[in-house]
């Protein structure tokens, strides 16, 4: 399932066949919707896949929606049936570009870049912007960032009597390894 996701990522992605790309199965995406006072609302991908172009700063990343792990069984059940309907939208995706990305200018040193994309949850398409690291170390690509999503713009509908228990703005977090 694993490698057929990432064939799908690389061929929706790829436009020069002898590209220079980075790519990582054990990505780590973590999102974070908590309110103070109640407990907290987080969860955790270890296996989300992503791919970078380094030629021209292509970027590509998609999860199951069900490898989102709570810490709270019930919270991670409730997610799935409710929240992310992952029988009927199994998967996130983002699909986008690094700014003024150059591989030539790749160090050791961690430079500030901006990723701009979309970003497909619950089966809604919303353009996101996403302040990132990004150096390379030992042949490999380190990429970590941030963005807030919000759940109204992703359709997604918060329960009444659990309104003031989730934050209106989800801080989302990713941290990848990309190698050759």
């Amino acid at each position: 399932m694993k490698n057929l996701l990432l064939l799908i990522v690389t061929l929706s992605f790829g436009s020069v066949v002898f590209a220079q790309k980075y790519s990582t199965k054990t990505g780590k995406v973590t999102f974070e919707a908590s309110v103070p006072l109640f407990e907290d609302v987080f969860a955790q991908d270890d296996n989300n896949i992503a791919i970078i172009n380094t030629d021209n700063g292509d970027f590509a990343s998609v999860s199951s929606v069900k490898n989102f792990h709570f810490k709270v069984k019930l919270m991670e059940e409730h997610f799935n049936e409710s929240y992310g309907e992952s029988a009927k939208y199994p998967k996130t995706t983002f699909k986008g570009k690094i700014v003024n990305f150059d591989k030539t200018k790749l160090t050791a040193s961690p430079q500030k870049y901006t990723i701009q994309g979309t970003l497909n949850f619950h089966g809604v398409d919303k353009a996101v912007s996403s302040n990132a690291t990004i150096y390379s170390k030992d042949g490999k690509i380190y990429m970590q960032g941030n963005f807030v999503a919000k759940p109204a713009d992703f359709k997604v509908t918060i329960p009444k009597m659990v309104t003031k228990k989730v934050a209106e703005n989800v801080n989302v977090e990713y941290n990848y390894i990309l190698s050759k």
